[in-house]
């Protein structure tokens, strides 16, 4: 039986989770490194969110790291000047939309960030200075619903213009730059 094979990689903005598509002119995160056949992301990252997405081989090791055990940890970039008050609602849970279903999200990690992070800046420009300003948030789930820290802040009052998957577990995207991608040996996710 052939070893399993993993990788990190640092998803681009405008790029698919995925390895075939029937849209024509859709970029995919297969296009971007030789993969092996069967290598599936675990977890997604819709097409307008970037950063930290794992893949590999093991179906196993994909549903383990999918639990509700394991942390993923979250940029946002939000417009407006985030209050104490919208954190607050965020670190409760608040009710979003789920395939017309209304959720109340589960607790959260949620805080401010002191100073922008230092992420080159996107291929499609966000927005400039004189549509307010924005400020950043730190927002960690164990939980993974569709676009849902998109809709946590939209429901909190500061819309998501840019988000950054930052950390899976204690997988760190770290100096990963836009595209890039790096075979590891195997995934050591602690449990929190």
């Amino acid at each position: 039986m052939p070893e399993h094979r993993h990788f990190i990689h640092h998803k681009p903005y405008g790029y698919l989770c995925q390895f075939v598509c029937e849209l024509p002119k859709k970029k995919l995160v297969g296009q971007l490194y030789d993969f092996p056949e069967g290598t599936m992301a675990i977890g997604r990252l819709d097409e307008q969110s970037e950063g930290l997405l794992l893949l590999t081989t093991d179906g196993v090791v994909s549903e383990q790291i999918r639990s509700r055990n394991t942390e993923k940890e979250y940029y946002a970039q939000v417009d407006g000047l985030i209050d104490e008050e919208a954190i607050e609602q965020l670190r409760q849970g608040v009710e979003i939309g789920i395939r017309d279903v209304k959720y109340i999200t589960k607790p959260c990690k949620v805080f401010r960030l002191e100073s922008d992070p230092e992420f080159a800046p996107r291929t499609r420009k966000i927005r400039d200075e004189r549509h307010g300003p924005t400020s950043w948030v730190s927002i960690t789930l164990t939980e993974g619903k569709f676009r849902q820290v998109r809709k946590m802040t939209a429901a909190a009052g500061f819309p998501t213009l840019r988000l950054v998957r930052v950390r899976i577990g204690n997988i760190l995207l770290g100096d990963l730059q836009a595209g890039e991608v790096m075979e590891v040996e195997n995934f050591a996710i602690e449990k929190p």
